[in-house]
């Protein structure tokens, strides 16, 4: 697909999957890049739930900070680690793309919280149920990135299996949500549902 087609109308909800370094945060980058030049009226907003627990996630969000800024001009950057259902009813409007990057680190942050921030797993259905409101609820495009980390070996220890079982089920119901879901590996797009940009 080359990139003028990216340009046109987007659904109205998408979800990217892929492993890591598979080319889905680009892919989510290049049609915000396309959506910004179908008309001077169009906006595009980043909200970032990753947050800098060491230094080299610090030096990494540095790094994807810079990067993003180069390949897409213009493209706002929101940060929201917990609440993505407030931010989706404030800032979507029909003009404005909103891409969540990503869903794995959300998730993250509620059941596997940094130090001083226990107890947030219980509030985490709520939380999810809220934010896929919030989602068909949008006034504006928006894209979901996330992680597949279920093709792998099974993880010995039962916290960790339980991520990846809560993860799983988090994106069945993201893709049952979005218009589009679409795949990456090794930075080729694989469509699996719906009209794909």
């Amino acid at each position: 697909m080359t990139e003028h087609t990216l340009c046109g109308t987007l659904p109205r909800s998408q979800l990217i999957l892929g492993g890591q370094k598979s080319g889905k945060s680009r892919r989510a980058e290049l049609l915000a890049r396309g959506w910004l030049q179908g008309g001077p009226q169009r906006e595009a907003a980043l909200i970032a739930t990753g947050q800098p627990w060491d230094d080299e996630m610090r030096q990494r969000i540095a790094r994807h900070q810079r990067e993003r800024a180069e390949r897409v001009p213009g493209m706002a950057t929101l940060e929201e680690p917990l609440d993505l259902a407030a931010v989706l009813r404030r800032e979507s409007r029909p003009q404005r793309l909103l891409v969540v990057d990503c869903l794995t680190l959300w998730l993250t942050n509620w059941l596997m919280p940094a130090q001083g921030s226990e107890g947030l797993a219980d509030g985490w259905a709520a939380q999810c149920d809220a934010f896929f409101d919030s989602l068909r609820g949008a006034p504006g495009p928006v894209i979901l990135v996330g992680n597949e980390i279920g093709l792998g070996v099974i993880p010995l220890g039962s916290q960790v299996r339980a991520f990846v079982d809560a993860l799983g089920w988090l994106n069945q119901r993201a893709a049952q949500c979005c218009e589009s879901a679409t795949l990456m590996c090794a930075g080729l797009p694989l469509a699996l549902k719906g009209p794909q940009p």
